[in-house]
């Protein structure tokens, strides 16, 4: 079959399919547009939040820069150090005054490496450092330097290991006659410096930061690879590239290298910060973005199938209703009602339907009434046939008779006979006293006694305390018939019954058990199989009718764990047990619950 042959076939088939076209493509046009706009305006905000971050690190820089020219000017205007410089010979005092000065000056600037003052005269250069090597002179020479400068990065060895420094030089001249009277060095720590690159974190963390003077090198970066490195050998054409404004954004690369490059110039010594993203951060975030797209349109999907199925189903469902009940009519079953929703023609229809469905149950009710009145009236007329007080008087005028006539077995016999059977109507009631069953088995054993003569013994072990404890009636008769019955009486000689009746935890345990010929494990499999029959099985013979009576009732009153445990084995005998919650009365709610 088609499957346009298998959509004709149905109007809410066809109904479905068409809303589903007509709703489900502007729904995936407008997540691909969604989608598109969210990744670019995604980008644009990353972007901006970088330059926002370098904007704010060369705020941290201006003012490492602006410090350090404003303590450069403040240690020039210092006396001692006008003294020093211009002075012919040493003066110690006046060194030892310098150097704290200086080292108290920059106790509380981390960025701060070293201060140096280098007279032009034949005086001693200080340092609030001492330096074992440093690179400088390889780079410069100091006395050569007639206006203000920053070096690139170089290195230097002190007490405390080698240091990444860039230092800021400046002539030192006379605050009298501006003549020059030295040069003075600061020098900033690369490693201190850095910090304010790590911090706010650029692209989430994933970006790296470097600072370039104006030859594109690096002085600093949050990659220490990078240091001293021409930025056009680590991104070739990107120095080129930047524009002369502010700041910008530029791509380098393709694929999987693909990078954003942003930069943010420092206008008083005209050094760039340099940002590198890399597009994996966009991807990452598109990802994102495209995840939560494609979760809205599924859950817009999901939604709108299930809206379309409503209505539909709603639209179509009395037609498809209506057509079941018509072409699926069960004569077994009731017909069931329709449920009239509308005053159309289907409602119309649906009315007719109800009223011959209705009429229909009507005599199906009357046909079974009078069956059960003609099976109430059979019941009465057996019992009046049976009508126990009749019972009682005819055995009891037998047992009279045969006592007159010294005839005293029988008179026994008639009299146990007498006891089974009013115990066994016992007033109409369902459970009795303990001690009540046990009489029961007794009367009915004397009887069979008389009629088997020392083919068994019984012998009852029961625990004093459950003697007036209430039990369903008739259940151990049954079980010890089927011992003398099956077990005993297919044995050569004398058997043995015995029925032990003890407490364990809450309930009362019942066994009954016989020293008879026993039974084959293929025999008890098909006594178990029997008693409790699995999926709908029904009963395979009609044998073992009497376990199976107390086995149903037993579970009937209190649940199938109260069920019968039969164990057997070949000439060695039977064991039938169960047990049952302990009874205080008869007008406890026996029954499970």
């Amino acid at each position: 079959m088609s499957v346009w042959r298998w959509m004709g076939q149905s109007l809410r088939r066809k109904l479905t399919l068409m809303m589903l076209v007509i709703s489900l493509i502007p729904l995936l046009f407008l997540g691909g547009f969604a989608f598109v706009i969210s990744s670019k305006i995604t980008e644009e905000k990353t972007e901006q939040a970088g330059i926002d971050t370098l904007r704010q690190m060369d705020a941290n820089l201006r003012f490492i820069i602006k410090d350090v020219e404003n303590m450069s000017i403040f240690m020039i205007g210092q006396s001692n150090i006008q003294q020093y410089v211009n002075a012919l010979e040493e003066d110690v005092g006046n060194q030892t005054r310098i150097l704290s000065f200086m080292t108290n000056l920059i106790a509380s600037k981390e960025y701060i490496s070293n201060i140096t003052i280098v007279p032009a005269n034949s005086n001693p250069p200080l340092s609030t450092t001492n330096l074992y090597q440093s690179d400088l002179d390889k780079m410069i020479n100091i006395r050569e330097v007639s206006g203000k400068l920053w070096t690139t990065l170089y290195t230097v060895e002190n007490y405390a290991g080698k240091q990444n420094v860039i230092s800021f030089i400046r002539p030192l001249r006379s605050v009298d006659n501006y003549r020059n009277l030295g040069w003075l060095t600061i020098s900033i720590d690369e490693k201190a410096i850095s910090k304010y690159w790590s911090e706010p974190k650029l692209g989430e963390g994933q970006g790296e930061v470097a600072l370039l003077n104006e030859q594109g090198i690096v002085l600093s970066a949050t990659n220490k690879g990078w240091l001293s490195q021409p930025f056009d050998s680590l991104l070739p054409g990107m120095l080129a590239a930047m524009k002369p404004d502010l700041f910008g954004v530029m791509n380098h690369g393709e694929g999987a290298t693909k990078k954003t490059i942003l930069y943010f110039r420092e206008p008083i010594v005209k050094w760039k910060l340099v940002g590198v993203i890399p597009f994996d951060l966009y991807s990452a975030q598109n990802r994102y973005i495209l995840l939560l797209t494609g979760v809205a349109v599924a859950v817009s999907i999901i939604a709108t199938v299930g809206l379309i199925l409503f209505l539909i189903q709603r639209v179509t469902n009395p037609l498809r209703v209506l057509t079941r009940l018509l072409t699926k009519v069960n004569p077994e079953e009731p017909l069931p009602l329709y449920s009239v929703a509308s005053s159309d023609e289907i409602g119309k229809l649906g009315e007719s339907y109800n009223m011959l469905g209705n009429h229909i149950e009507k005599l199906k009710v009357q046909v079974i009434r009078n069956e059960a009145h003609k099976k109430e009236a059979d019941m009465r007329a057996l019992q009046a046939q049976i009508n126990p007080h009749f019972l009682y008087n005819t055995l009891s005028s037998i047992h009279w008779i045969a006592l007159m006539n010294d005839e005293k077995r029988i008179a026994d016999m008639v009299g146990s006979l007498s006891d089974f059977l009013r115990f066994s109507l016992n007033k109409g009631n369902e459970f009795c006293p303990v001690h009540q069953e046990l009489a029961h088995i007794k009367n009915y054993t004397q009887v069979q006694s008389i009629r088997y003569p020392d083919k068994f013994d019984l012998d009852m072990v029961v625990d004093p305390d459950l003697q007036d404890k209430y039990m369903l009636k008739l259940l151990l008769q049954p079980l010890v018939e089927n011992a003398m019955i099956h077990g005993i009486q297919k044995k050569e000689g004398k058997g043995m019954i015995t029925v032990y009746v003890e407490q364990k935890a809450s309930r009362i345990s019942f066994l009954v058990l016989d020293d008879g010929v026993g039974m084959t494990n293929e025999q008890l499999q098909a006594i178990r199989r029997n008693l409790n029959p699995q999926g709908g099985e029904q009963y395979t013979t009609d044998a073992n009718y009497g376990l199976r009576n107390v086995n149903e009732r037993l579970q009937l009153h209190y649940g199938n764990d109260a069920g019968l445990i039969i164990e057997s084995r070949p000439n060695a005998g039977t064991r039938v047990s169960f047990s049952i919650p302990i009874l205080e009365g008869q007008h406890e709610n026996h029954d499970r619950g």
